[in-house]
């Protein structure tokens, strides 16, 4: 009863991460890889209860966490199915489910500058305690948007996610900083430029070593954590994990058939946004795609990879809106190419204008689309 009144004080974040991870260890929960596969993919877990490590038992739980860790694949071998290979040998702490979502919704051309944030000393490569630092910067951000309440609940909360005890004003301070950024990639690009300039860098050894290794710190630093991480292994990760779970979708709707159907994606692009009634947005595009063409994979991830540039999008559609041009198909392609680069199909754009252009009048309305859309693109998490 006391862990579930934990959901109380928990963040949407937390709740969700708390509900699909299976694995406890010493009061810490831990996502497996098949774990973070499902809480982005599907609504509700698969297993309802976490997997408690007896701590008596704590020593053969320490070898049989190593050897998992010891068959977790060097960065260079990484691939589009590394998750879905891993399935249950791998755990993943709280601050890296943050990192991972953070993966899924940033643009190719932000990949750089993700690992510029982390490469804090500039030498172009990344190492262990640069990767760290990540740890603390989460932290302090989960503190101050921590839900107000018992003040014991909340010590719980944060031996869950994080495994420790220590009360909120003692694990990091940093003065002048009262305004929370929107979100956890804007305290990533905020906190990590001024590690340098702050107790972060100085307590590194402190951080590596009061931590256990995990399946991404293995991956990324080695069984020895003494390999670094540079910026072609790095992006080709990000851009792995992204086609993984996009595939991983598709799939679930294309049963083994090389296309999935107009209303599929639609289903698709609806899920996790806050809108109430889909059936409309169903039923405009039955009507008015009478016949199934289908939607590629090629054409899926390409719309998702608009979708993760879709605030530079915004600002090339607001000069339409500034201009009281009405936005039509050749409107759309044109911002989509401006801010993006990526040509998007005819047979894609029209089928999104079927599914969004509710009075039928063939053009857009581009405030309801970017609110729907950004909903979708952080799953639910906006």
């Amino acid at each position: 009863t006391d862990l579930e009144d934990l959901h109380l004080y928990a963040t949407p974040r937390e709740q969700r991460f708390r509900r699909f991870a299976s694995l406890e260890f010493e009061g810490q929960l831990y996502m497996t890889p098949y774990d973070f596969i499902q809480a982005v993919t599907n609504d509700e877990p698969k297993r309802k209860q976490a997997f408690c490590i007896d701590k008596n038992a704590r020593e053969n739980a320490n070898a049989e966490l190593n050897q998992i860790l010891m068959e977790t694949p060097p960065v260079w071998k990484g691939s589009s199915k590394l998750f879905r290979n891993l399935n249950e040998k791998g755990v993943i702490s709280y601050t890296e489910y943050l990192f991972l979502l953070c993966i899924l919704t940033k643009p190719h051309a932000g990949f750089r500058i993700a690992f510029n944030m982390f490469d804090t000393d500039g030498n172009e490569m990344v190492d262990k305690k640069e990767f760290l630092v990540l740890q603390e910067i989460f932290r302090k951000k989960n503190e101050k948007r921590e839900r107000k309440g018992d003040e014991e609940k909340r010590a719980m909360l944060r031996l869950q996610l994080y495994g420790y005890h220590t009360s909120t004003n003692s694990v990091l301070k940093t003065e002048g900083e009262d305004l929370v950024p929107r979100s956890y990639w804007d305290t990533l690009r905020r906190s990590t430029s001024q590690a340098l300039f702050s107790d972060l860098a100085e307590r590194a050894d402190d951080i590596t070593s009061s931590l256990s290794d995990t399946t991404l710190l293995v991956h990324f630093f080695g069984k020895k954590g003494k390999a670094e991480l540079n910026f072609e292994d790095f992006y080709r990760f990000m851009d792995n994990l992204q086609t993984e779970v996009l595939e991983i979708e598709f799939l679930s709707y294309s049963n083994g058939m090389n296309t999935i159907s107009e209303e599929d994606f639609a289903h698709i692009l609806l899920r996790y946004t806050n809108v109430e009634n889909t059936s409309s947005y169903l039923e405009n595009m039955r009507c008015r795609i009478p016949e199934e063409k289908g939607i590629t994979f090629d054409e899926f991830r390409s719309f998702f990879q608009f979708l993760n540039n879709l605030e530079d999008f915004t600002i090339a559609m607001q000069m339409y809106n500034f201009a009281s041009r009405s936005i039509g198909q050749d409107e759309f392609k044109r911002a989509v190419y401006v801010a993006t680069g990526l040509k998007l199909s005819p047979h894609l754009v029209n089928t999104v204008f079927k599914i969004f252009d509710v009075d039928r009048d063939d053009q857009l309305s581009y405030k309801e689309f970017i609110g729907i859309m950004k909903d979708r693109l952080n799953r639910g998490f906006r």
